[in-house]
């Protein structure tokens, strides 16, 4: 469970690699001359910062979703595990052969 919250965490490296790679990009551009190469570079930037808000946004929908998914398969189980301790599993058959049902082995 530890490691479901230290996942959102863990995009904090690809942010600021893009984020650091977009910076250089733009330092760069500084010292260009030709338009089309600025144009490009300045493409380039924004792109760089476009797929650092991608992965902050994943990181932060994932982050939401896992709780919540846990809950449900925990809530599952319990259901499940309560079923199991209350009714024996075989108990299906001795209904069905009590009623007269012919029952499949």
């Amino acid at each position: 469970m530890g490691m479901l919250r230290l996942a959102p965490l863990v995009a904090v490296i690809p942010i600021s690699l893009l984020l650091t790679a977009s910076f250089f990009v733009l330092f760069a551009l500084r010292k260009v001359e030709e338009k089309w190469l600025k144009a490009f570079g300045y493409l380039v930037a924004s792109l760089l910062g476009l797929a650092a808000v991608v992965v902050l946004y994943s990181a932060s929908l994932g982050a939401s979703k896992d709780p919540s998914r846990m809950k449900y398969m925990m809530q599952q189980r319990m259901k499940d595990s309560y079923r199991s301790q209350m009714m024996p599993p075989n108990m299906p058959d001795k209904v069905m052969a009590e009623k007269g049902v012919a029952v499949k082995n």
